[in-house]
């Protein structure tokens, strides 16, 4: 390829298109992160004017950290995330930056888990994933209701032969 298509690719961008109609301008490179939009981008678009590119299912808000992510993403890869989590605190098991971009609070880490997988983002689903994954190692059931506002309606003895039945879980 030649140096000079490859910097009219660098150079082009396409407008993303939050649920509430806001447009975010974005390198090409860094909207093909997902999966989603790089399937939708027109090739033989016309490059006087950036393609748009709707993504109904995201929030403006939601949609500007997912640029963000992307962004830092192409300037710095993340390193794979090992499995299963050998720590509950994320900034053993993942880059610092990383760490802190889902330090959020539980509604927006649930937007962005939706959002990359609607745009079909696989790092960033899986940075969002083990997030929720280090918010559950170590605890126990009850530490997890309470966690996430999770009403128990079992009986005591339907809790009882749950519990007998996955016993295994608990000797893991």
């Amino acid at each position: 390829m030649s140096e000079t298509k490859k910097t009219t690719e660098d150079s082009k961008t396409v407008h993303l298109v939050s649920q509430e109609g806001e447009s975010f301008d974005v390198p090409v490179a860094v909207a093909n992160m997902s999966v989603l939009v790089k399937t939708m981008i027109d090739e033989d678009h016309d490059d006087e004017e950036a393609q748009e590119i709707p993504l109904p299912n995201v929030k403006s808000s939601i949609l500007a950290k997912v640029i963000e992510y992307a962004q830092h993403y192409i300037a710095e890869p993340m390193h794979e995330i090992e499995k299963p989590l050998k720590s509950a605190n994320l900034k053993e098991v993942a880059q610092e930056w990383y760490a802190t971009f889902v330090a959020v609070d539980q509604d927006v880490l649930f937007e962005l888990i939706l959002a990359a997988n609607y745009m079909d983002i696989k790092p960033l689903l899986e940075l969002t994933c083990a997030t929720v994954a280090s918010w559950i190692k170590g605890k126990n059931a009850e530490e997890i209701r309470k966690h996430f506002n999770i009403v128990d309606d079992f009986t005591p003895e339907e809790e009882a032969q749950v519990r007998e039945e996955n016993k295994w879980v608990e000797e893991a």
